[in-house]
């Protein structure tokens, strides 16, 4: 439990196995039918999750993203030019509601300062309820500062900012009659409804490295940590050195919920390895993590992909409990 009563969430039933939907395209792909397959298909397979990437606007310098000090990746490559097509993630995962049933459906990562925190309360509560309570909340303070330009807002205070709206959005989801207070807005006596089908909201997933603003931030408001740069790549070192700072700021870290890449494997065809894939499952759940990302590709053959997709998910299901 939190200093403040909040807790992680707790009725996840198994460790989980997701994956990134692509939902940007480096030139106009033509429509978007693709992406709308390949989420009904992971949906029927029984994937537990997935994720879609956000960026509102592109600079000109994009190989900032390659600069870790700033929330880059150090190595990394933007995998678009600034006039790569990037679909809003809210707004994509609205549609997606309405083509699945089961699979849970988030961000990684949302950069939810840019949004207006009232609005963005609204829509995402909006999205939980219509969507039965799949929304995942993946939030971070992301690396481009022509994004928090273009919005108004000084890169310099993304932290700040991205604490500041989820603490109005926590308060809009619990509370019936809603006040609050800060130098950049204040009300009384608001409602909002419907309220998030959880009784403490939307699940919020922190991503970042492990450092004092960090462990702060999911302290405060997080169900779950999405590990960045090089925390992701030393996870059982990273998981223990988080978990430590989360009990140093009263925050009980046994339940802790923790993102871990499952990197696929090949065969010499090209093709994923499931068997080989799944031999590091155990290691990164003894880690600590307990949803696995995997990068998968999707065949064009409906009944292929069907197969493909299942077969992947019941090795993972048999792998998380050996």
């Amino acid at each position: 439990m939190t200093k403040d009563g909040m807790h992680f969430m707790a009725d996840v039933p198994q460790v989980q196995l997701s994956t990134p939907l692509t939902s940007f395209s480096a030139t106009d792909p033509g429509g978007w039918d693709h992406m709308f397959r390949h989420a009904r298909l992971l949906d029927r397979a029984g994937f537990d999750r997935l994720v879609v990437s956000d960026h509102v606007v592109l600079g000109e310098r994009l190989e900032e993203y390659s600069r870790p000090e700033i929330g880059g990746q150090a190595g990394g490559r933007q995998p678009t030019g600034p006039d790569g097509h990037w679909l809003e993630p809210l707004t994509t995962l609205s549609v997606l509601a309405g083509m699945t049933s089961r699979i849970r459906l988030g961000t990684n990562i949302l950069l939810a300062a840019l949004r207006r925190p009232v609005v963005l309360a609204k829509s995402t509560a909006t999205l939980d309820v219509l969507s039965s309570g799949r929304l995942d909340l993946g939030v971070g303070v992301g690396w481009q500062r022509e994004e928090y330009e273009a919005a108004g807002l000084r890169f310099e205070e993304r932290g700040r900012l991205l604490d500041h709206t989820l603490e109005v959005c926590r308060t809009l989801w619990q509370e019936e009659r809603a006040g609050f207070s800060s130098p950049e807005l204040g009300f009384e006596a608001i409602h909002m409804m419907p309220k998030p089908t959880r009784p403490g909201g939307v699940p919020i997933w922190v991503g970042g490295s492990v450092n004092s603003r960090v462990a702060d931030r999911l302290a405060r408001f997080g169900t779950g940590w999405i590990p960045w740069g090089v925390e992701a790549a030393d996870l059982p070192a990273a998981v223990g050195r988080m978990r430590e700072a989360l009990a140093d700021r009263g925050r009980d870290p046994s339940g802790l919920q923790v993102v871990g890449r499952l990197a696929g494997r090949t065969r010499p065809d090209g093709e994923l390895d499931v068997e080989r894939t799944m031999e590091a499952v155990p290691g990164l759940v003894a880690a600590g993590a307990t949803d696995l990302r995997l990068t998968v590709r999707i065949p064009d053959d409906d009944a292929e992909a069907h197969d493909r997709l299942s077969g992947i998910v019941a090795a993972f299901r048999v792998a998380a409990v050996s």
